[in-house]
């Protein structure tokens, strides 16, 4: 079955001060129609560029190199203009900030009315009363009052609702959420992650969630994919991931992530800094922050391979099994 989305062997490079800059490196991921991949990282690791890179977003200074295929069609081949009538039409992204993503002159209706009329042809009044369908949908209360009020008459919830309808309007292929809930309250963030999964359930959509919440990974996911530092350490489905982490970084991450210990007992942490992508190491990337670090991960960058069915990692020591076992 064709996948969704398949990304193979991206790479980006920015031009700066008359050099390239390479902040993505071969990285390679897929997501099925219906199905959730999370992509999870420290801040800086490449998550949101590659998300960007997809959707055709980047600025001028950005050279994409690889594959990024929608259901099946060459992604980078085409214009500029064929990659923007795409976008909304048959793939979408929800974007880290609804206020400064929705833009304050115009009413929460006439935005998500815009798609419509683009990619649709309905005429104004008929994407208009689709748009307040479609923030119903979305659970906003009042629907056809909130449709003519504009982003900052509205609350953070109801802001990242309006993101989300406008993202499902025209019932895209892909879905991008990227952080979708930073900033706001539990209670919200769950009604927003819930509302996802609904909404891809219903029409099919897969999604893309990029975020550094494990908590919301592991309840959210269907599979996973961790980077660091412009390259894809690991990736697996979600369940495998959290039981057997096959990555010394996807290992200090689920360690690093606060649990139920003892109330002012610290925290776990990943000893050491993400590598500067201007001179990054020459081996693994990870290498100088790696505990199980040997000879072979200074001299040569591991290759992403399988350890196990449906499972990828990029070390030279996978599987863990006998290392994190001799370091217990």
């Amino acid at each position: 079955m064709t996948p969704a989305l398949e990304v193979v062997g991206l790479t980006l490079d920015f031009r700066q001060d008359g050099r390239a800059l390479r902040v993505l490196d071969g990285v390679s991921f897929r997501v099925d129609a219906g199905r959730t991949l999370a992509i999870v990282g420290e801040s800086g690791c490449g998550k949101s560029v590659a998300s960007l890179a997809v959707m055709g977003l980047l600025p001028e200074n950005a050279t994409v190199g690889g594959a990024i295929r929608l259901a099946g069609r060459e992604l980078t081949s085409l214009s500029r203009e064929e990659r923007r009538m795409l976008r909304g039409a048959e793939m979408a992204m929800i974007f880290q900030e609804p206020m400064t993503s929705l833009n304050p002159a115009f009413t929460a209706g006439e935005q998500v009315a815009e798609a419509l009329r683009l990619h649709q042809g309905l005429d104004r009044a008929a994407a208009f009363a689709e748009a307040i369908r479609m923030l119903d949908r979305v659970r906003i209360p009042d629907a056809a009052r909130r449709a003519r009020q504009y982003p900052h008459q509205l609350s953070g919830g109801m802001r990242q609702r309006v993101m989300i309808a406008m993202a499902l309007a025209c019932r895209p292929k892909l879905l991008i959420a990227d952080e979708p809930t930073t900033a706001l309250d539990v209670t919200v963030q769950a009604q927003i992650l819930a509302l996802l999964d609904e909404m891809k359930r219903e029409t099919g959509t897969a999604v893309i969630l990029v975020t550094h919440d494990l908590g919301v990974v592991a309840d959210h996911a269907d599979e996973v994919a961790v980077m660091y530092a412009g390259r894809i350490a690991e990736q697996a489905a979600a369940a495998t991931l959290f039981a057997r982490p096959e990555h010394p970084y996807t290992a200090g991450l689920l360690g690093a992530a606060p649990g139920e210990g003892e109330r002012g007992e610290r925290l776990a942490s990943i000893e050491g800094t993400v590598p500067d992508l201007r001179a990054p190491p020459r081996g693994c990337r990870f290498a100088p922050r790696c505990p199980f670090v040997i000879s072979g991960c200074i001299a040569e960058p591991p290759p992403l391979a399988e350890v196990a069915p449906g499972h990828l990692s990029a070390c030279w020591r996978a599987p863990l099994d006998t290392v994190l076992g001799q370091a217990a």
